[in-house]
């Protein structure tokens, strides 16, 4: 006859939620993670070459040293690339991580949403010992829902006690050098809100790397044209008047609107494109 302990852990067994599986990081090189289930599913290599980015040589250059750094195991920083949108921030994050795992089997990336912040240091704290080595990549990043965010964030930066995973680099996108909505606590009095700003700020001061992306100006616009247009093989007699006027239409010049100037132009001469 079943003891009353024995009954209750029973119980307790039936209603505890599945074990989770651990993760194989082999099958890929890039994943995303589910903080709802803990999966890593798996993504397909990035396809755009590093070589392809024009205009951000000196970007290029940061990411890279600080990444080969990493990925040898000496001393890195946190990364945070900061600038205008469409300069080509997440592009550079990614092509920049393929560029270095194509010579580093161990390293792996791991792209979070940024409305996940929270779940960061759960995440740092699972990939904490394992033998690869992971960028965990957050693109987009702003304190929408305020300090709670920021302080989750610093978390896992630093740690706790047990001080932060040697074997995470954490890289986040931002149009905000300092992560904080425009407007954001103006309703919670000024008070409240110098408070957030210095736990927001104080978060920022956690990446040890700060990179820039300036507006792009229409030398570097037109050279980003020439060099897709030359890349895929788009060959038309009046490329720099067409390239300027789609970016007239767009307002602005930036990697993203060049990208998408040459996406419609090989869609017209029926060229296709990876990606």
């Amino acid at each position: 006859m079943k003891t009353v302990l024995t009954r209750i852990a029973e119980a307790l067994e039936r209603l505890a939620p599945p074990a989770r599986e651990g993760a194989d990081f082999g099958q890929a090189r890039l994943f995303r993670h589910d903080p709802a289930t803990g999966a890593f599913h798996p993504a397909p290599d990035y396809p755009l070459p590093l070589e392809s980015l024009v205009g951000v040589d000196r970007q290029k250059a940061s990411v890279l040293g600080n990444l080969e750094r990493f990925a040898a195991g000496l001393p890195y920083n946190h990364v945070l690339l900061w600038g205008v949108r469409g300069t080509g921030k997440s592009s550079l994050a990614k092509a920049a991580f393929m560029a270095i795992a194509k010579d580093a089997a161990a390293l792996k990336l791991v792209e979070v949403d940024r409305d996940e912040v929270a779940a960061l240091p759960a995440l740092f704290d699972e990939l904490r010992g394992r033998p690869e080595r992971f960028v965990v990549l957050c693109d987009d990043l702003s304190f929408e829902e305020g300090a709670a965010a920021a302080k989750a964030l610093k978390s896992a930066l630093e740690g706790g006690v047990s001080g932060p995973p040697a074997n995470v680099l954490f890289l986040a996108t931002s149009n905000r050098r300092h992560l904080m909505p425009r407007g954001h606590g103006e309703d919670r009095g000024l008070v409240a809100a110098h408070e957030d700003a210095e736990e927001e700020v104080s978060v920022s001061d956690r990446f040890g790397l700060w990179i820039g992306f300036p507006p792009m100006d229409q030398p570097t616009y037109l050279a980003a044209v020439a060099a897709y247009a030359a890349r895929f093989g788009l060959a038309v007699p009046d490329l720099e008047r067409r390239a300027l006027q789609w970016s007239q239409l767009r307002g602005g010049r930036s990697g993203r609107v060049a990208w998408q100037f040459i996406r419609d132009l090989a869609g017209e001469l029926g060229k296709p494109l990876p990606l």
